[in-house]
Parts: C-alpha cells; sequence; structure tokens
C-alpha cells in the first residue's frame, strides 16, 4: 500500500516524485501496489504523463455519496486496476460502478468514530453483485448503529453472517 499515511496525488507532492515512484513500481513487477488518493482530479490531469504497469491498482475514497464524483476522474486514468475504498462509509451511498474492478467498504475506527450501519455496506455489495464488481467489507469499525461504541476487532466484519473478501482478478 503505497502512501498509507499520505496521498501521492496532493497538490504539494512534485510530478517528478511521482514519476520516480511510478519507474520504481514498473521495475519491481513480482508486487502489486495499491495507490488511494482524495485528489482525483489531480490523478486525472496527471494519468496521460504517467507510465502505468500493470501492477499498480489505483484507487480512490468515496466516503459518502458527495465524493461520488472522484469515480469519474478515476475511470478516466490509465490504471489497469481501478478501486474504490468507500471507507470509511458515512452513510448510504449509489455508485456508478462502470469500469470499476473492486470495492472496499468499512467503518471508522478510533474512539471518536462515527456510527456506521451494516446496512450500507450490503447496499453496496448489491451494487456491486449487480454489476460483477469484485467487493471486499474490511471492518465495521468502533460504532455500529445500534450497539455501544466497541472496538473494531469487536464488532467483526461479518456481513448477513459471512466474510466478503473478494480481490480483483490480474
Amino acid at each position: 500500500f503505497v502512501n498509507s499515511l499520505s496521498d501521492m496525488f496532493h497538490d504539494d507532492v512534485p510530478v517528478e516524485f511521482i514519476k520516480r515512484a511510478f519507474a520504481v513500481m514498473r521495475a519491481t513487477p513480482w508486487h502489486t501496489y495499491q495507490i488511494l488518493t482524495k485528489r482525483a482530479e489531480r490523478l486525472e490531469a496527471l494519468s496521460p504523463e504517467l507510465d502505468w504497469p500493470d501492477n499498480v491498482w489505483m484507487g480512490v475514497s468515496v466516503e459518502s455519496q458527495t465524493y461520488a464524483f472522484r469515480i469519474d476522474h478515476l475511470r478516466r486514468t490509465k490504471a489497469k486496476v481501478k478501486f474504490l475504498s468507500v471507507e470509511p462509509l458515512l452513510g448510504p451511498v449509489e455508485l456508478d460502478l462502470t469500469g470499476i474492478d473492486w470495492v472496499i467498504t468499512g467503518g471508522e475506527s478510533g474512539p471518536d468514530a462515527r456510527e456506521f450501519d451494516p446496512s450500507w455496506a450490503l447496499a453496496v455489495r448489491d451494487q456491486c453483485a449487480a454489476t460483477g464488481t469484485r467487493f471486499f467489507h474490511k471492518q465495521h469499525g468502533w460504532f455500529v448503529v445500534g450497539n455501544k461504541r466497541k472496538s473494531k476487532k469487536a464488532n467483526g466484519r461479518l456481513l448477513d453472517g459471512r466474510e466478503y473478501n473478494e480481490m480483483p482478478d490480474t
């Protein structure tokens, strides 16, 4: 997972740095790299300048319906595998999954986590099933609607009594 605590497509990250990172990823095809960004506009703008190796999976965060526009920017990149991180899932979302290979859902972590309703993730699961998009549910998070605040481990990751661990075909 590249830049897990930062964003490679932040405005302060020089284009030459991004190109060097992509060159390293291209030079190591035995690894699969996942890059996640909230800067979908910059991602799309820089996409034609990048040499996209097949082992780079590109994703955008879509934590609520407000940010679903990021999907259109991702769709217009040259990434071979495109994914959505719908976490922390903060409410119900309707997603256009055309051209999207994988969706990850999850609730928010930490003691100040906002509520998570598993029905929101189930609705995303159903949208994925309707389009043939792979679905992975990561966790419920710290605060499940109707429950007391518990750790994400205690709340678990089961949806309708099962784990969802699908991965994209590569």
